[in-house]
């Protein structure tokens, strides 16, 4: 990667977010964390990231209204954003997609699929 993208990680999870932050920095991304809907707005707003990872039980503004609201805005509406979510149930993909979502993936995260994903989003090229 020439340019380091920086990503948005949204997750109120201190065990998550510490091992994720980890492994994409790892792999040369820049991450900011948020860790509700409501941070969530103001560091996309305050940073422009390349992508949102958006955990979507988030306190105060959960991550469905957090991803409306931020896909709404003309300063954050095209940022990508990929809804991390422990809900694996029939119906929850298409309820990430339809609040704004441009990917889904599901916890507990599994590295490589994540990156592919990040990858296809980005535009980068491989993920391990």
């Amino acid at each position: 990667m020439a340019a380091t993208m920086k990503i948005l990680l949204v997750e109120d999870n201190d065990n998550n977010r510490d091992m994720l932050v980890r492994r994409l920095q790892r792999r040369g991304f820049e991450v900011s964390i948020a860790v509700d809907g409501e941070e969530a707005q103001s560091v996309a707003h305050a940073e422009i990231p390349d992508l949102i990872l958006m955990d979507m039980s988030l306190p105060v503004i959960d991550g469905w209204e957090a991803t409306r609201r931020l896909k709404a805005s003309p300063t954050t509406g095209r940022i990508p954003v990929i809804a991390l979510t422990a809900h694996a149930m029939a119906g929850d993909r298409d309820k990430a997609l339809e609040a704004g979502c441009d990917d889904y993936d599901t916890k507990p995260i599994e590295l490589p699929r994540l990156l592919g994903k990040i990858s296809a989003l980005l535009g980068t090229a491989g993920s391990d």
